[in-house]
C-alpha cells in the first residue's frame, strides 16, 4: 500500500483512495506497522466503519457526525431537487489556463452525457467510489468519462430541517466552486435551483427542481 503526497495511505497507485491526490512516482513506502494506539476514554469512533474520528465526516467513509445518534434528526428530504452533472469546457479551459502539475494531461472528454441523481435523505455525498475504502458516493462521479480532479469524498450535501440542503467541502484536493466562488473547507454554504457546482478538471453539477 503507497502512501500519498497528504499522508494518506491508499491502495490505489494512480489517485489517493482518501482525497484524490495524484500519487507522486516513487512514493515513499509506508512506515512498518505500529502497535495500534490505545484510545482515550470517552474517544469517539464512526459508527459506519470504526475509523476514529477526525472531524465532522469521517475520512473513510464520509459519515456526517452531526447526524449521529443523540443529535435531532433532520426529516428525510424527497426528490424535490434533482443534481444534474455534465461537462463545462468553458470550466475545463479556465482550469487548464491556471496550470498546475498534471494540466497537460487532462483531456477534455468528447463525450459526457448528463446523468441526473434525485436528492434524499439526510445527506448526499459527491465523488467517486473507492473499493478499497468502501466508499460508494450517492453522486458517484466515477464515470465513464472520470474526471482525475474529484475527489473520493470530495464534497457532501446536508438537508435541512426546512427542505433546503446546504453543501460543504471536507477538505477535497482541488477544491470546489458554488456560481464561479471558492467554498472554503468545511464552511457550509446554501444552494438551491438554478446553482452551479463546479469541481475538479471539467465536472459541473446543476441543481434544478425536481418532481415532489
Amino acid at each position: 500500500m503507497a502512501t500519498c503526497p497528504q499522508g494518506h495511505p491508499s491502495g490505489a497507485d494512480d489517485y489517493c483512495d482518501v482525497c484524490g491526490t495524484q500519487m507522486a512516482e516513487g512514493s515513499p513506502a509506508p512506515a512498518a506497522p505500529q502497535p495500534p494506539a490505545q484510545e482515550s476514554p470517552g474517544a469517539e469512533s464512526c459508527p459506519v466503519c470504526q475509523t476514529p474520528r477526525a472531524g465532522q465526516f469521517c475520512e473513510v467513509c464520509g459519515h456526517d457526525y452531526s447526524g449521529a445518534a443523540g443529535a435531532v434528526p433532520l426529516p428525510v428530504a424527497g426528490a424535490l431537487w434533482e443534481a444534474v452533472t455534465a461537462a463545462d469546457r468553458a470550466y475545463y479551459e479556465k482550469v487548464i489556463a491556471e496550470g498546475g502539475p498534471d494540466a497537460d494531461a487532462v483531456a477534455f472528454p468528447p463525450y459526457c452525457p448528463e446523468r441526473s441523481f434525485g436528492l434524499h435523505g439526510e445527506q448526499v455525498r459527491i465523488g467517486r467510489r473507492s473499493k478499497a475504502r468502501n466508499l460508494a458516493p450517492e453522486i458517484d462521479l466515477t464515470g465513464p468519462p472520470e474526471d482525475p480532479g474529484v475527489s473520493h469524498l470530495h464534497a457532501v450535501l446536508l438537508a435541512q430541517p426546512d427542505d433546503s440542503w446546504m453543501l460543504v467541502d471536507p477538505g477535497s484536493s482541488n477544491g470546489t466552486q458554488v456560481n464561479g466562488r471558492p467554498l472554503q473547507v468545511n464552511v457550509p454554504v446554501r444552494i438551491g435551483p438554478g446553482d452551479r457546482i463546479h469541481l475538479g478538471a471539467w465536472t459541473v453539477i446543476t441543481i434544478r427542481e425536481g418532481t415532489p
